[in-house]
């Protein structure tokens, strides 16, 4: 069932809207924009954010196109709202995996197993983010640019914890946490790419995942700024 399916259940617009009481009202108001962030996202299942017209969104969500204006000012809004959904929820995930560990090898594991966990659990997300990061509209691009810096601002904080890079310049933990982020968003790519029921290959790219990481931070113990 794809994420629009919620919408058919919403009533037209006067009757997903209609006010009954103050907390009702605010639930309907949450389910319409949750469901127009379903109907874009259904859509964008092999389709460009750009190619998107803000009429159909709306009809798989099951709501009239003025309607749309009560939630998102405009395209750009809903798309900036999806790559929140995408990335801010992986942040807190990882961020406990890595708190958790107390060497490099289980942060390593910790991270990527994680990171495949909550990929496979939404990978018509992480298809948006893969496919927008660079070719998104300029607001949706600019998002995902931030929520990257964010990542990598997450985990300079953690790795400022081991030895030896507690006396490392601010500076020099920031352009590892890059190289981190950059070695994960390649993890997620490949990820992608794998065929539906394939363990074998998924397996092989986890196992990749980590040797990579494990590369990355072998040289970063031999770095002298």
């Amino acid at each position: 069932m794809g994420h629009a399916a919620i919408a058919s259940t919403l009533l037209d617009v006067s009757a997903a809207e209609e006010p009954a009481g103050p907390v009702s009202r605010q639930e309907r108001k949450q389910r319409t924009r949750q469901a127009l962030l379903d109907a874009a996202l259904d859509l964008l299942a092999d389709r460009s954010f750009a190619s998107l017209s803000l009429r159909e969104v709306a009809k798989g969500a099951g709501i009239v196109p003025t309607a749309f204006y009560r939630h998102f000012s405009s395209m750009e809004e809903l798309g900036v709202a999806l790559v929140e959904e995408t990335t801010r929820t992986l942040r807190g995930l990882l961020r406990g995996a890595r708190t958790e560990q107390s060497g490099y090898g289980g942060m390593i594991r910790a991270s990527v197993h994680t990171l495949h966990r909550h990929v496979r659990e939404h990978e018509d997300h992480f298809r948006f983010v893969t496919r927008e990061r660079y070719a998104g509209p300029g607001a949706v691009s600019r998002a995902i640019a931030v929520e990257m810096r964010m990542f990598s601002s997450d985990l300079a904080l953690d790795l400022a914890r081991f030895d030896p890079l507690r006396t490392w310049p601010t500076e020099d933990l920031h352009l590892l946490a890059d190289l981190i982020v950059t070695a994960m968003l390649g993890t997620v790519a490949e990820l992608l790419d794998i065929r539906p029921g394939d363990t074998a290959a998924d397996e092989r790219t986890l196992v990749a995942a980590e040797k990579r990481l494990r590369m990355i931070l072998l040289g970063a113990a031999h770095w002298q700024s």
